[in-house]
């Protein structure tokens, strides 16, 4: 006879066909990592308005320090500055629509304070903000740098300049996080449906008829739900590298997965245990994960950090202790688990 938490397992990855849930999570899930070499173009325009192509912003540039804004305002590629006479001719043309935004520059004290109009409300007026903002940064830092000579020491360097692709980051800190911690969430919620309905149903004390104990019933649904996770990570990792989108460290990232999916779905089983309300369970649930998820997002080394940084290959000679210390955390909270479901006695 084979290992009856084999069987459990297999009989509960059989029954994701008829979770209409699930199935559309992952055929989403799917499209986004086949087609993600198309889809990043419309996404990184939401993340990163500033990188619309083809978007030319007139702005009406006045005040007594105009002439310096506007060398500047003339070198960004996206930006087009007119010269007005006065702030009155420059709001005339603004609500005319002759120009997209308005800029006045004024030096008070021998400083130069710059005050912006924009359109209000609308996908334009993000667009504008952000390349006004650009263009306000490069002012900034040709101001900081002529003065420079008259300062005896320096406040504070200058922030170096970043050339990074928007797409490239995009696709390793928000993409490939996304496709590897959604599979996470969803192989816990489904362990917390699955033991909630096998008690409110009756159908985990007639499992208990068959020589199986309620440990080995826990064990089999949290290996399927646990394995599933790292199963979706690799398939989604394959197809992001055949979109040009490539991992440094796959064994690595789906180790880390394979870990927080064994955490994340022990986590469910105790809640789905102590709790066999599916409703109430499944809030528990949601809130728990929200919160761990979220807490750790403030930690130097957060999952989503780590896995990002696994995949461009920016880690130092301690990441196989970080990889280790991920793998330590699911286990004990697995071996937790199963010494404590006899004492739960939720078949009772």
């Amino acid at each position: 006879m084979g290992d009856p938490r084999l069987t459990i397992a297999k009989r509960e990855l059989a029954t994701l066909r008829s979770e209409k849930t699930i199935v559309l999570a992952l055929l989403i899930q799917l499209f986004i990592a086949a087609f993600s070499s198309f889809l990043v173009v419309g996404l990184v325009s939401l993340y990163d308005p500033g990188s619309v192509d083809g978007f030319q912003t007139d702005v009406a540039v006045t005040g007594d320090a105009s002439d310096d804004l506007l060398r500047v305002v003339d070198e960004q590629p996206s930006v087009t500055g007119t010269a007005y006479a006065s702030q009155t001719t420059a709001r005339t043309a603004f609500e005319r629509g002759e120009v997209d935004a308005v800029l006045l520059a004024d030096r008070r004290a021998g400083r130069v304070f710059v005050s912006a109009t924009v359109p209000d409300g609308n996908v334009r007026t993000t667009i504008v903000v952000v390349q006004l903002r650009d263009a306000l940064s490069t002012f900034e830092r040709v101001e900081r740098e002529d003065r420079s000579s008259s300062l005896s020491a320096t406040p504070l360097d200058l922030p170096p300049r970043s050339d990074a692709s928007p797409y490239y980051g995009f696709s390793y800190t928000v993409l490939l996080p996304l496709l590897c911690f959604l599979p996470v969430f969803i192989s816990g919620s489904m362990t917390v449906d699955s033991l909630t309905e096998e008690v409110e149903r009756g159908t985990l004390e007639l499992l208990r008829v068959a020589p199986v104990t309620t440990v080995d019933i826990v064990d089999g649904k949290v290996w399927a739900a646990a394995g599933l996770a790292p199963a979706q990570a690799a398939l989604w990792i394959a197809l992001l590298d055949l979109n040009g989108t490539s991992v440094r460290h796959p064994v690595a990232v789906l180790v880390v997965v394979a870990a927080l999916s064994l955490l994340v779905v022990t986590l469910g089983a105790t809640i789905a245990l102590l709790s066999p309300d599916r409703r109430a369970a499944q809030f528990l649930y949601s809130v728990g994960v929200l919160v761990a998820f979220g807490g750790a997002t403030l930690l130097p080394a957060n999952p989503v950090n780590s896995v990002a940084r696994l995949a461009v290959d920016s880690v130092g000679p301690t990441y196989p202790a970080l990889v280790v210390g991920y793998v330590a955390l699911g286990v004990a909270a697995y071996v937790v688990l199963r010494r404590a479901v006899p004492r739960i006695g939720v078949a009772d």
